[in-house]
């Protein structure tokens, strides 16, 4: 199959976008990387009557330190995630997850905007954003918001972006001298969706979890916050046993859904694995 027949305007500022996007009633998309949006577009399971190429918005653009924020605007590439020292200092989990997503020509156009406004619960960056405590920033033709992503993330491809506005950037806050962070995933080839994948981050001043930041994906319908192993953790030294409780309390934040590729039981037991490598792996580093 290919695309239905569309018009296409390549805007310079926010408000052209956003005028654009009016003018074609609502049935328009925005583009960017094209990394999901193409395929899409293919296969008709969307078609606008417009395309409005935000690649020129050069407010969309750019990696900078705000005070204890770092802002990554929302046309940041995902190879700069993975290239970029300043990410890499102040935004380390980002870093780490970057290498596993897709393939390089994918994380060579895709945007960390793209992909944190698709939503998919089987990709790396909307769960990392939730594992930082990120907020997004959110514009509109109304004005401006700031969003928590406890907040953002809704439901299956679902956001707090209303019709009409634009994801323009992403602030995390600045990781701390006494983070420690991981990420992992398990998936049947490298670059392939994951059949689980987990990101931590914890807080580790004296040799104890004051603390603890786990989201997981490829699980449910959003990326997953696991509080509960997180409650196991905080407080405590990151031994053998603290581990395994966080482990055993997965149960109570995960409730992955049936799959006739990866039964639920199965994936809730990759996650506890591959929960538990990470851990191993941040301990001994520490």
């Amino acid at each position: 199959m290919k695309a239905r027949a569309f018009s296409y305007v390549r805007p310079a500022t926010l408000a052209e976008a956003f005028d654009a996007f009016a003018a074609a009633g609502g049935e328009a998309s925005y583009i960017a990387g094209g990394q999901s949006l193409v395929p899409a577009l293919a296969l008709r399971l969307q078609a606008p009557e417009c395309l409005v190429d935000i690649a020129d918005i050069a407010e969309l653009r750019g990696i900078s330190q705000e005070g204890e924020w770092l802002r990554l605007g929302a046309l940041t590439r995902h190879v700069e995630a993975h290239d970029d020292p300043l990410i890499a200092a102040c935004a380390p989990l980002l870093a780490l997850a970057a290498p596993h997503v897709a393939h390089p020509a994918i994380r060579n156009r895709g945007t960390l905007g793209g992909s944190v406004a698709l939503a998919d619960p089987a990709s790396e960056f909307p769960a990392m954003m939730l594992a930082m405590d990120a907020e997004m920033e959110i514009a509109g033709p109304a004005g401006r918001r700031r969003v928590p992503a406890t907040e953002f993330f809704q439901d299956l491809y679902q956001t707090a972006i209303e019709p009409g506005e634009l994801l323009v950037a992403l602030h995390i806050p600045l990781a701390r001298p006494e983070h420690r962070c991981d990420f992992d995933e398990l998936a049947r080839r490298r670059g392939d969706y994951a059949i689980v994948g987990c990101g931590v981050m914890l807080a580790l001043p004296q040799e104890v979890v004051s603390e603890a930041r786990i989201a997981f994906l490829s699980v449910g319908p959003t990326p997953v916050r696991a509080r509960a192993a997180e409650a196991a953790l905080t407080g405590n030294r990151l031994d053998g046993d603290a581990t395994r409780r966080a482990q055993a309390a997965l149960s109570e934040d995960l409730d992955p859904a049936e799959d006739e590729q990866v039964p639920a039981a199965m994936r809730l037991h990759l996650a506890r694995v591959l929960l538990g490598r990470l851990l191993g792996r941040i301990a001994g580093a520490a």
